[in-house]
């Protein structure tokens, strides 16, 4: 132990760079061969400041050993006190007594990454478990649980040494060690190791020094899960920082478990709606559902109903926990909504879930029911409009992934738009195409004619000519009254020979007459949600539904005790959910003014408050009811309704009034959703856009009248493939390609998060969104049969760097999990981090500064030197990326540096 006496607080960064050279020398005199640990200790109290040099000791050794079975050491130390080869101590008398036994192969573990030119990685090792076993041999340093990996000493963890019969049979017991072995939180070579042991080459024994260039292979890794530290540090990250889609939890909350209800799952599930699809086809299908007496109900619970109430952010393991079993317990539900709408792009964004490994696991769990989803025409499951042949892709995908039903409208009801997506459901699947009818407005208001009956017939005739196999009529505001329900459905049932599909919105809370008027008067289908999530923006109550037409000769027989435990169950979870609840409370006739979309709702409270707006929400809504207007009373329908939900939120941030738009239009700055949508981009609304807005929100900018897709060139799908798999991963398959063309940025920011912190969709809901607390303990299923035990023991203070350290159990081991507080105030200089690669260049690894190459003011070229960086006995030049002149040298030579520190401006 080396001490130095100073004054600690008082050091400078340069005083300590001299320190830890010193240090450097020293271990180097002392003959630990470079491989040990240097560590910083201070005690603040005693005012003292230590360096610490803890050596770690190997003995070297060979596989010449193993196969001799002579001691090399032993033998060079007896030769060096004067024994000969054939004394009794070394027992070597001549060169044919030496025998060679079977084969001995060693592989060095290092910290090492492969995959980066074997550059060297550091930090500290969390979990380390090692393998041994007959014919394995490990001589290890300082590798244990805890150890701190650092950037200046040998990088080597442990030599492994197998030994066997034959060179196959040697590999093969070097490659069971190595799949034994258990390194994390530091990158290692193992990978390359198991592929130069697999490869038939090396097998052969015929490698040569030009085998690691001649085949490339060896450079191709399996992606290694490590689904324990990551999901570790994802709850770790959750309880230091919390959510980021949570701005305020309760953590005295205390969560109930769900109780699932129970089925008998061996016996046989019933068949349902899906088989008779299946064995009739979608036209005789859709003559059946007409020919039905009873009425159909479609269940939202997995999509709608929580879009609605919870701004879509139930997870799918919630789903699949009572999936299987409402197959089993209600197989006369005419379908199940489970996809589609929003529900595609929040899997993404805040779930961090795969949408399309939802619809597939839902579709396993549900072999008896049809799957419905939600698809915005040319718009698909975006914002915007695509190309058709994207669209027509991905509607193909649907199909061959589970789905059934396409529930097709367009945001501003424009028939044209949603051809593409009715006929490639024709002829690309066997599903049924639902096109709708979105109904705004009010059909017995005399001020508004816009939207009158007349209009919802003709356009209905239009879509029964585009080949809809049913009809649906899409209340996404919750308007429809309930004498204009019977007068609609009356009217439609004589014009149209199509079945017609009901959907609503209970903001109202009078949305149940209106099924009931609409039951009588002969719709087909009508929507509900399960009890617990019904009402309010979702949809009426599924189970009081079917109470209230028990009398009704149209009524469909439900088991009502299992349907109030899956409504219990519900209840239940939905309290997992708080933060995303809309605040509304109750029923209010509000909605006739503002005809904000109930699915629209939800997601308005937040975005409000994002703009710290959440207590102007009655402002909004005016503002919205007055855009509405402003746009020339249109459809408010995903995404036409977000341009609006926009415009208000922009009206109510300045304090604008529509007189304000039309006399300091010119000098605003109009959101760019709002200026798309006037562009022509979501398509053409009823009767056009008002001539005189429309040239104050687009300025120069030209309008066009045609359809958004016509000014798309259509997807080169095997070369852009191509492309995706070679900017991610070429594990990744073509519906992740068909996710990232509709959600790029999206798309990027969810495979980061695989990435670092794993498939986190097994998490139970409340350790997903608030961690846990001090000795709690959750099971995590991460495949089958395959189940981590995860205890958070406790959480240490912040350090002077603003890093907590969690403590936890996995699986019986401790494991500890060192996570950056955002909210600590760092005490612990820092060097700046780079920001901008295409201004400064950037430290690309921990170590030292070791020798800057230019000057301030020097013009640079391309691949010229810049600097250099030693770490792990190994000094890196980095040189410039292209041709530029060095603006500013930000840091002085021996700084020592970490990953993406700032070094100079260019």
């Amino acid at each position: 132990k080396v001490v130095e006496i100073a004054p600690a607080p008082s050091l400078k960064q340069e005083t300590k760079n001299k320190l830890y050279e010193y240090a450097l020398k020293l271990a180097h005199k002392v003959n630990y061969n470079n491989a040990g640990t240097v560590e910083f200790l201070v005690d603040e109290q005693e005012n003292i400041f230590f360096i610490e040099v803890n050596p770690r000791i190997q003995v070297e050794h060979t596989v010449t050993e193993e196969v001799t079975g002579i001691d090399l050491v032993r033998s060079q130390i007896l030769i060096a006190d004067g024994k000969e080869l054939a004394s009794k101590e070394i027992d070597i008398p001549s060169q044919e007594s030496l025998r060679c036994i079977g084969f001995a192969i060693q592989c060095r573990l290092t910290t090492e990454d492969p995959a980066n030119g074997f550059k060297p990685d550091y930090g500290t090792i969390i979990a380390y478990r090692n393998a041994g076993g007959y014919g394995i041999r490990i001589d290890e340093g300082s590798s244990y649980q805890g150890v701190k990996v650092s950037p200046f000493f040998d990088s080597m963890l442990a030599k492994v040494t197998a030994k066997g019969r034959t060179l196959q049979g040697t590999s093969a017991r070097m490659l069971r060690a190595l799949a034994e072995f258990r390194i994390r939180g530091v990158k290692t070579n193992m990978p390359f190791l198991e592929n130069v042991l697999r490869h038939p080459v090396f097998q052969e024994g015929k490698c040569n020094v030009k085998f690691i260039e001649t085949y490339p292979e060896l450079f191709v890794f399996k992606t290694r899960m490590d689904s324990g530290t990551k999901v570790l540090r994802y709850l770790a990250e959750t309880m230091v920082n919390g959510s980021p889609d949570i701005q305020k939890a309760d953590h005295t909350k205390v969560f109930s478990q769900a109780k699932v209800p129970t089925y008998n799952k061996f016996e046989a599930i019933q068949p349902g709606t899906k088989q008779l699809l299946s064995n009739m086809g979608p036209e005789k299908f859709s003559q059946w559902l007409k020919e039905q007496k009873q009425i159909q109900y479609t269940d939202t619970t997995f999509r709608d109903a929580h879009q609605s109430l919870l701004a879509t952010r139930v997870r799918t393991t919630d789903m699949l926990r009572v999936a299987e079993a409402y197959a089993y317990q209600h197989p006369q539900t005419f379908s199940m909504e489970v996809w589609g709408g929003a529900t595609f792009d929040v899997a993404l964004r805040f779930l961090h879930e795969d949408p399309w490994r939802r619809l597939k696991l839902l579709r396993q769990a549900i072999p008896n029911i049809l799957l419905q989803m939600l698809i915005r025409g040319s718009n698909a499951i975006g914002y915007t409009a695509y190309p058709d042949n994207l669209v027509e892709k991905f509607i193909e995908q649907s199909w061959a992934n589970g789905n059934d039903i396409f529930r097709i409208f367009d945001s501003l009801n424009w028939v044209k738009s949603m051809q593409v997506s009715i006929t490639a459901v024709r002829e690309r699947t066997g599903g049924i195409a639902e096109a709708c009818i979105c109904y705004t407005g009010d059909i017995f208001d005399p001020r508004r004619n816009k939207f009158n009956l007349d209009y919802y017939v003709d356009m209905a005739k239009q879509l029964e000519d585009t080949g809809a196999h049913i009809l649906g009529i899409k209340d996404m505001a919750g308007l429809l009254k309930p004498y204009a329900a019977e007068a609609l459905i009356t009217a439609l049932k004589k014009s149209i020979d199509l079945p017609i599909h009901l959907h609503t919105h209970d903001t109202s809370g009078i949305q149940p007459a209106t099924y009931l008027k609409a039951v009588e008067a002969g719709v087909d289908v009508i929507d509900c949600a399960l009890g617990s999530l019904s009402g309010l923006t979702s949809q009426p109550n599924f189970n009081s539904m079917v109470e209230m037409l028990k009398d009704n000769p149209r009524h469909l027989p439900f088991n009502m005790e299992s349907l109030n435990e899956f409504s219990n169950y519900w209840e239940t979870v939905r309290e997992w959910y708080y933060p995303f609840e809309s605040g509304l409370m109750a029923g209010n006739a509000e909605v006739y003014k503002h005809e904000i979309p109930g699915g629209q709702y939800s997601n308005l409270k937040p975005q409000a408050t994002s703009l710290g707006l959440q207590e102007r929400m009655t402002d909004i809504k005016h503002a919205y009811e007055e855009v509405n207007l402003l746009f020339g009373d249109i459809v408010k329908v995903t995404p036409s309704s977000k341009v609006v939900g926009d415009m208000a939120l922009f009206m109510v941030t300045n304090n604008l009034t529509a007189k304000d738009v039309f006399e300091r239009g010119d000098s605003l700055s109009f959101p760019e959703s709002v200026k798309s949508m006037f562009r022509g981009d979501l398509g053409q609304p009823h009767g056009g856009w008002p001539e005189t807005l429309q040239k104050i929100i687009l300025k120069d900018e030209k309008a066009y009248t045609d359809l958004p897709n016509a000014h798309l060139a259509p997807i080169d799908f095997d070369v852009e493939f191509e492309a995706f798999l070679n900017q991610f991963d070429q594990s990744l398959t073509f519906l992740d390609f068909l996710s990232y063309k509709f959600y790029p940025k999206v798309f990027e920011d969810y495979y980061k998060h695989i990435k670092q912190y794993g498939d986190v969709s097994m998490l139970p809901t409340p350790a997903f969104f608030y961690g846990m607390k001090t000795n709690e303990e959750v099971l995590i299923e991460i495949g089958k049969g395959k189940t981590l035990i995860v205890r958070l023991l406790y959480i240490g203070e912040a350090d002077d760097s603003g890093m907590r350290t969690v403590y936890f159990r996995l699986n019986g081991q401790t494991r500890a999990i060192e996570v950056k507080d955002t909210k600590t105030k760092v005490t612990k200089h820092s060097n700046t981090k780079m920001s901008d690669s295409t201004k400064q260049v950037g430290a690309p690894m921990q170590g030292m500064l070791s020798k800057i190459f230019v000057k301030e003011g020097e013009p640079v070229k391309k691949n010229q030197p810049l600097f250099t960086i030693e770490a792990m006995k190994m000094e890196t030049t980095i040189t410039a990326p292209r041709d530029f002149t060095v603006t500013k040298i930000v840091l002085p030579e021996r700084t020592l540096v970490e990953q993406d520190d700032l070094v100079m401006e260019v």
